[in-house]
């Protein structure tokens, strides 16, 4: 890990809804950029498929201006549960390391329950057959 402080770091987590991602991220001090902030913000929904690329595009921009405003460290608090979702990631502008959250499906299920968010789940069950594990070459936080 390259802790030198001219040196830009983002921490993208990688883990299920109701993993514990947003829990620990609020624990770190640093900001943080949540897609699923943006999108209530945006629309006031969780989630409405043709606003997803502007989510996108503005949380990229969102963690560019806070290393352009003097931020070492940035993190992303988002399911990153695909390769192919953590290489958007990766940039020549900072370091990008990934904090995984290994709860497993049905203890994030029982949260979602307990919670009375009962819309999550068929979002738990689907990213479960999709996750993707970090690979040799993606660098752990």
């Amino acid at each position: 890990m390259d802790n030198r402080p001219d040196k830009k770091i983002l921490i993208c987590t990688v883990g299920l809804p109701r993993s514990g991602k947003t829990t620990w991220a609020r624990s770190q001090g640093y900001p943080i950029v949540s897609p699923d902030a943006i999108r209530l913000a945006i629309h006031g929904q969780r989630f409405l498929n043709r606003a997803e690329p502007l989510v996108w595009a503005i949380a990229k921009y969102m963690v560019r201006a806070l290393f352009l405003a003097g931020h070492d460290r940035v993190i992303l608090d988002a399911t990153s549960n695909t390769r192919k979702r953590r290489d958007e990631w990766c940039s020549h502008e900072w370091t990008t390391y990934f904090k995984v959250f290994d709860t497993p499906a049905k203890v994030c299920r029982a949260r979602s329950e307990a919670m009375g968010d009962l819309n999550i789940v068929p979002q738990i069950e689907r990213m479960t057959a999709e996750h993707e594990p970090l690979e040799i070459d993606e660098m752990l936080w």
